[in-house]
């Protein structure tokens, strides 16, 4: 066989190079143990290697060679501000070049909330996560509906305590409907906060990673972060008040509009639920269903919706989320 021949039996390769001289970007730009590098060879046929200084992109179709040296261009950027680039980011900016085409990563790191106890920022994590964030920032009533492991409840945390630090208001009220309990407390042990701590353990989670213990411990005998079950919010108007209602896909559509009218002056809200997981019982409407057909389109208050694509949790999740949404269409396939 000649060697012209051989030449042309060979299968093509293109490859493209990108130039990092910065050990320490290169670092952040790779992941630890080349993860992200990985992680991309996982997802698209392509093989990336490091020489020294020299990170090339190689792969037998010249279109997928060129959109990952794209991407990874775009994940340079973020890994040049200092950021530090995790698998689970690479993968979200995948899963979005495959649905839009495009990704601009840069504008999720750039966006920090707030810092949490140990000093790391926090920031959306995808781009219905920047949405919602933007939405608590202009609009007085937010109402976040999406699976779990979207950051719902975390996200409206974080932007309640950056108010806070900023002096924008006095208060964090926490709610969430008691539906184990059936709004009836009175017969549990210890005082109000004992009583309601099972029901909000979620949003105390969410605290710690932001305050130390003691510092959250402190503002709650203050009354600064005040914890309280829907049924006590009866009566109430909150002033100069951060309000989160946890869980309100468990509200009943007259205890949604009672919330609602809670709200004092210079105070915001945020309801956040999943309306898959209702725990109401039989018969009973839920609140979060039917407030959007009350409220949609009044100025001053905003819905957003979550999905699976915007899961930050363990990769599974997302999986476990998707699957169950593929399940439920089929069930109501004629």
């Amino acid at each position: 066989m000649s060697e012209n021949h051989l030449k042309a039996s060979e299968p093509k390769s293109f490859s493209e190079t990108i130039i990092v001289s910065d050990q320490d970007i290169l670092a952040r730009f790779a992941g630890n143990n080349d993860e992200n590098f990985k992680t991309i060879e996982e997802r698209f046929p392509v093989r990336i290697l490091v020489r020294g200084e020299k990170v090339t992109v190689q792969g037998p179709d010249n279109d997928v060679v060129e959109t990952v040296y794209h991407y990874m261009e775009e994940l340079l950027k973020v890994a040049k501000k200092g950021h530090q680039i995790l698998a689970a980011d690479v993968r979200y900016g995948m899963d979005m070049i495959s649905i839009e085409g495009r990704v601009d990563l840069t504008s999720l790191y750039n966006d920090v909330i707030c810092t949490t106890n140990r000093g790391k920022p926090v920031r959306p994590k995808t781009a219905g996560q920047k949405l919602y964030i933007e939405a608590m920032r202009t609009h007085d009533i937010v109402f976040a509906i999406g699976p779990a492991g979207t950051g719902k409840t975390y996200l409206a945390v974080c932007h309640a305590v950056s108010l806070l630090k900023a002096g924008a208001i006095s208060r964090i009220v926490l709610v969430r409907p008691a539906v184990e309990a059936g709004e009836s407390l009175g017969y549990l042990p210890g005082d109000l906060r004992e009583k309601v701590e099972p029901y909000v353990r979620p949003l105390y989670d969410a605290f710690y990673d932001l305050f130390s213990p003691e510092r959250f411990l402190r503002y709650v005998d203050k009354n600064v972060i005040e914890i309280a079950p829907l049924a006590y919010m009866r009566g109430r108007t909150l002033n100069d008040s951060f309000i989160i209602l946890d869980e309100a896909q468990n509200t009943t559509p007259e205890q949604m509009k009672m919330f609602l009218t809670r709200l004092g002056f210079g105070s915001k809200a945020v309801v956040t639920g999943d309306i898959t997981q209702i725990d109401l019982p039989s018969g009973k409407k839920s609140g979060l269903i039917e407030v959007r057909d009350i409220l949609e389109g009044i100025e001053g208050i905003a819905f957003l919706e979550l999905t699976n694509k915007d899961v930050v949790r363990h990769e599974i999740v997302q999986r476990v989320v998707k699957a169950y949404e593929e399940y439920e269409q089929r069930r109501q396939q004629p």
